[in-house]
């Protein structure tokens, strides 16, 4: 819906003015406009939705040839695009050829998981959900309970995939400053609208630095749009005396809405000293009027999980704790504990037709403790204690223009993104004893971007961005000699400044209504984490007499190519591409030594291929693969595998409709090739083995009630994604088992 009002400078500048001074958040786009010399009388567009991406304009529904920008629904979304029902799109949205008008960053290789493909998927995990994205792989080191901890890797990052991969929520960034990464077990699965997966580094200039891998970013639902009150309730039983329970409750009166999505799990785990205890609920509330949006989102998370430790493997002593006792633990007292709150409020007001301001603004508070005791609740030399306090507030004012520019169609988004953030940790021996380190360190970040996509003819679209991002760090260590259990020394104070830029460079052309090509080049960076610079120096020298750490690392930087292409013919979409990444600087930590350092350069090359069929009305097939290879380029280990790599992966899946609604079957599944294992650089220790899994769900709804059966890992494969070798003893290792067949049973209703 739109109306007419007088437009003029003066009103626009008051408009500036007001909205300026106003603080808040929101992701909105405006809809395209007409010229400029139509401006008075204006038409004024009610924002957009304030959930999409700043890299996802609005799509063309119609063919290539014509730039027709669908109508805006009641809730500020565009409509549908047709896409077959339960289908994976392997593009974002139309993500089709002859299709896209600025869809997503352009000539990046993406996808988009719909809220109907979470619930039907027979995966447990949203981690698990996404792994079915082709270059996308998993590790889990503590027994994969509801996807607690459990990393993704886009493109190939290994143990540092948490810190090379950026996870948005609403299309603001998640990402902390320490290594702790994003859990994405305590979002509320059932609270996910869609989630829209960016491969490669083009997504820095957006949004900063931890882009290097890819942008994941989770789109949660609101109650705009919908009935005056729904409601939905969920609870179910598996595996391992795992109890969970969700509920959801939406609301729409007039320009307000609410939402609410909250869920608790229970488990004992697969292994001894695996129990998670995990709540943790998201809410929102949401003013809409044709000019303005304006909304609160609070969150909060409250986990308790057991560590198990590894399963030492060595052949030289004839011990393999992985064949006699599988779901034993190391670790019998390790447990890590963490409590989140996070707010954020904004606003977005339409200042003419096309432009938006849109005001982000917002606080997270993250508190962390865990007991490391090893094998015995006795002190010894590897006993510590860690009590960590991170806070970050942010503000990110940007505005999106859509007028033509030389009547050609234009998006322009440009920006300031300003991060505040402090970080206090205690380490002493154990818990209330006097702390042998504290460290304190405080980063702010403060960055400008532009970004703009051209529709140069009807069929080519081209885009050019640029980010520079100033970064300041103070780090102080106290050291206290006097303290039980200190033998080290204390870290060199730091204070550094650095100004880094990251690019990007896209075209996507559609040869015709079913195939288009695209490609890209990008520059991107990332700043090392204060856990990094926490251990970024040897402890100790060749006499085991301690050295000063001194918190210096270099920052890594990534320049990626990427090309490939789109076809869509009916009911068959497909996406294809390759690409080559070369990084500098990329930060690896040293588990025998205990200290972080730059390897020497590195790079990853890889295909990546996705497709879905609708066979009839009643069957969907999908299905991807990619081949990634990360590989040392140069120094000591020049051609060898980066570890925790898997080179292939594979996945497919059907969705079969047996009985319209009220039976309905899905079965995935996941293979992934062998990879080496941490801390095996020189690629001389054994490999992880590959292995597959298959998972299986029948479910249905009657009425408004609804049920689902779930077999995870149906044919019971005992495997492990991580593990880590000797430095020293050849064979030996510790891996990390996960779970074989499991079982889950859920019902539910709604109001």
């Amino acid at each position: 819906m739109s109306f007419a009002i007088p437009a003029a400078p003066r009103r626009r500048m008051l408009l500036l003015t007001s909205a300026v001074l106003s603080l808040g958040i929101s992701a909105a786009e405006a809809q395209q406009s007409a010229s400029p010399s139509q401006l008075p009388p204006i038409e004024v567009s009610p924002p957009g939705d304030q959930n999409r991406t700043r890299a996802k304009p609005i799509i063309d529904e119609e063919s290539g040839s014509r730039r027709v920008v669908p109508k805006v629904s009641a809730t500020g979304s565009p409509t549908p695009n047709g896409a077959p029902s339960n289908s994976p799109s392997v593009a974002p949205a139309s993500g089709a050829a002859g299709n896209r008008q600025f869809a997503g960053i352009v000539g990046a290789s993406t996808s988009v998981i719909t809220a109907e493909d979470i619930a039907h998927s027979p995966a447990q995990t949203v981690q698990e959900i996404i792994a079915h994205t082709p270059g996308v792989q998993l590790t889990s080191l503590f027994g994969g309970v509801n996807g607690a901890q459990t990393n993704v890797d886009i493109r190939g990052f290994g143990a540092f995939a948490t810190a090379n991969s950026l996870i948005l929520i609403n299309g603001r960034r998640l990402n902390d400053i320490d290594m702790q990464g994003v859990d994405l077990s305590t979002i509320p699965r059932d609270s996910i609208e869609r989630i829209e997966i960016t491969r490669g580094n083009s997504g820095a200039v957006l949004y900063g630095d931890n882009a290097i891998g890819g942008v994941i970013n989770i789109v949660t639902k609101t109650g705009a749009g919908g009935p005056p009150v729904a409601m939905r309730a969920e609870a179910g039983a598996g595996s391992f005396n795992q109890r969970l329970a969700a509920v959801s409750v939406a609301t729409n009166a007039g320009p307000w809405s609410t939402s609410f999505f909250g869920n608790a799990i229970k488990s004992d785990g697969y292994r001894v000293n695996n129990a998670l205890d995990q709540r943790n609920g998201i809410g929102n509330i949401q003013y809409s009027t044709p000019d303005l949006t304006a909304f609160l989102t609070l969150s909060g998370d409250d986990q308790k999980l057991g560590l198990p430790g590894g399963r030492l493997v060595d052949p030289s002593i004839g011990l393999n704790q992985l064949l006699t006792d599988r779901r034993g633990t190391s670790t019998p007292f390790d447990y890590a504990n963490k409590q989140g709150a996070n707010a954020t409020a904004g606003f977005t007001k339409t200042l003419w037709n096309g432009a938006e301001l849109i005001v982000d603004g917002g606080v997270r508070d993250k508190k962390q403790q865990a007991g490391f005791f090893g094998a015995t609740p006795f002190p010894s030399f590897s006993s510590r204690y860690v009590d960590t306090t991170l806070q970050t507030w942010s503000l990110t004012p940007r505005l999106s223009v859509k007028n033509p520019i030389f009547d050609l169609p234009s998006n322009i988004l440009t920006g300031i993104d300003y991060y505040d953030a402090t970080y206090h940790s205690e380490r002493p021996e154990f818990k209330g004893f006097p702390p042998i380190h504290v460290y304190d360190l405080s980063q702010q970040t403060l960055a400008g971007y532009w970004q703009q996509t051209i529709g140069l003819l009807p069929t080519t679209d081209f885009s050019y961005g640029a980010r520079v991002q100033n970064t300041s760090l103070s780090a102080r260590d106290r050291f206290d000699p006097t303290a039980p259990g200190a033998f080290d020394t204390q870290a060199l104070p730091l204070n550094s400044n650095e100004t880094q830029y990251a690019l990007h460079v896209g075209f996507e052309h559609r040869l015709n209504d079913v195939f288009s090509v695209f490609g890209r080049a990008a520059r991107a960076f990332r700043t090392p984490d204060v856990d990094e610079r926490v251990a970024s120096g040897p402890a100790f020298d060749l006499n085991f007499n301690p050295i000063p750490g001194n918190f210096t690392l270099k920052t890594q930087t990534s320049h990626d190519i990427e090309g490939g292409f789109r076809i869509k013919a009916g009911q068959f979409q497909m996406q294809s591409s390759i690409y080559n990444m070369d990084l500098v600087n990329e930060i690896h930590f040293d588990p025998v030594n205990f200290f972080n350092y730059n390897l020497d350069p590195t790079r990853r090359y890889g295909s990546e291929t996705s497709a879905s069929l609708r066979v009839s009305d009643t069957v969907l097939l999908r299905g991807g693969a990619a081949y990634t290879s990360a590989v040392f380029r140069e120094g000591p280990f020049t051609g060898n595998d980066i570890p925790l790599v898997s080179r292939y992966t594979v996945n497919a899946g059907v969705t079969w409709n047996i009985w319209q609604k009220y039976f309905v079957a899905d079965a995935t599944v996941r293979y992934w090739s062998s990879r080496f294992m941490d801390n095996d650089q020189p690629n001389k220790q054994p490999l992880i083995p590959a292995n597959a899994t298959v998972d299986f769900k029948l479910s249905g709804e009657v009425d408004r009630f609804f049920w689902s059966l779930s077999v995870n890992n149906l044919f019971n494969a005992l495997y492990y994604d991580y593990a880590i070798a000797s430095a020293f003893t050849d064979g030996r290792f510790n891996a990390y088992p996960l779970p074989g067949r499991t079982y889950m049973v859920k019902a539910g209703a709604t109001f």
